[in-house]
């Protein structure tokens, strides 16, 4: 059995301990808390310090992290806003920026710049809803047109991309008939568990117990949630998927399952957050900053220049279809809007990890992809808020 070092542990602790608590500290400084944790792992990695390696200790609460960012991703997803008008154009926006990534793919594939034109696309269409709610909540627009149009946009292309990285990249079987239909198995077994969990919701004798335990020692909804989520990545795995799709699936069934938040305590998503963002997530962007392979991306001016190449694909890509919104918002907001959209990491990281253990991106098309969704962290947001702010005011001087 490996040794399990908790010096690694420790570094990585005191980096996600550090970067919120240097933000707080500076709040002039309005970036993401995950941007300074990537920065930080690469800084106390192989890349620069050296002072730690990605060890199996490393890897397993980097995938508990990881596990955990997909949870809370399914319960953000506001499952009463996906209908009417607001869905119609949210879709309809998506579906041009699936388009326009399958060609921005073609066109890197042709250049030479990437060898997976598909999974290149699925990475540039999606948005990291767990930046950009924060954003939109901490600016008072969460539940203003602009927001609305933006998170259901954003939940639309979170739920697509993981399905599509399930469906194309799994590892197990490159059949997209066989995938499909172990994906809808799948589904079938989140539907039958969606539905067995409404039917125990009834049961009082449990009902009573769980409100018994829940402020307990046991904190026995939270551990039900982890036993939920170890279910759901297991299943996924058994049926040959990715674990990000269960992970994902076990949020959102809690979401739907408790749609007036009866069943649950009311800090139980207070709690749950705690454990997650407290604990586990930070490991996951940390340590994806360790293994961050600065030496491929610095190794020559061709990995360096992707970047803007690859960020400018995002903008285009997540940017332009939200011209489609400035009938219902304004031109400057439909651009704020596109900003936001076009703001990306998690999938990068994530689905970048998966490009590389299956070889379809080199180590340094991999660095260069996240440095790009790094660089849209920092610059997209500020923009949009500049942007909406300027809107404000034009309304207010009216």
């Amino acid at each position: 059995m490996e040794d399990v070092s908790f010096t690694g542990i420790f570094v990585v602790a005191a980096v996600a301990f550090s970067a919120p608590l240097l933000l707080g500290l500076a709040p002039a400084v309005r970036i993401p808390a995950v941007v300074l944790e990537l920065v930080g792992g690469i800084v106390v990695g192989p890349s620069v310090l050296g002072w730690v390696e990605p060890d199996a200790a490393l890897e397993v609460l980097s995938l508990l992290g990881l596990a955990f960012l997909l949870l809370i991703a399914g319960l953000e997803i506001d499952f009463d806003r996906l209908r009417g008008r607001l869905l119609g154009l949210t879709s309809a926006a998506f579906a041009v920026s699936l388009a326009l990534a399958l060609g921005v793919g073609l066109m890197l594939d042709v250049g030479g710049l990437v060898r997976s034109p598909l999974l290149v696309a699925i990475m540039l269409a999606a948005t990291s809803l767990g930046i950009v709610v924060p954003v939109l909540k901490d600016s008072g627009r969460s539940s203003s047109p602009v927001g609305l149009l933006v998170i259901t946009g954003a939940s639309i292309a979170d739920l697509a991309s993981i399905v599509l990285l399930s469906l194309f990249f799994s590892g197990e079987s490159s059949d997209l008939g066989a995938q499909l239909i172990l994906v809808g198995a799948f589904g079938l077994f989140v539907v039958v568990l969606a539905l067995t969990l409404i039917g125990i919701e009834h049961w009082m004798r449990l009902g009573e117990t769980l409100v018994r335990l829940q402020d307990t020692t046991a904190q026995i909804r939270v551990r039900g949630v982890f036993v939920l989520l170890a279910l759901f990545v297991a299943f996924a795995e058994g049926f040959g998927l990715e674990a990000i799709l269960g992970a994902f699936a076990a949020g959102a069934v809690i979401n739907l399952v408790d749609r007036d938040r009866a069943m649950t305590h009311p800090q139980f998503r207070q709690k749950l957050e705690g454990a997650s963002f407290g604990i586990f997530v930070p490991f996951f962007f940390v340590t994806s900053g360790v293994k961050f392979d600065l030496d491929a991306l610095l190794a020559g001016g061709s990995s360096l220049a992707k970047v803007p190449i690859f960020l400018a694909a995002l903008l285009l890509v997540r940017g332009v279809p939200a011209l489609l919104y400035r009938r219902l918002i304004g031109l400057r907001e439909s651009v704020a809007a596109g900003l936001l959209q076009a703001t990306s990491l998690g999938s990068f990281v994530v689905a970048g990890q998966i490009g590389m253990e299956l070889g379809l991106l080199s180590a340094a098309t991999g660095a260069a992809l996240i440095a790009a969704g790094l660089a849209s962290v920092l610059l997209f947001p500020s923009a949009a808020l500049v942007l909406l702010s300027g809107a404000s005011r034009s309304e207010t001087s009216r």
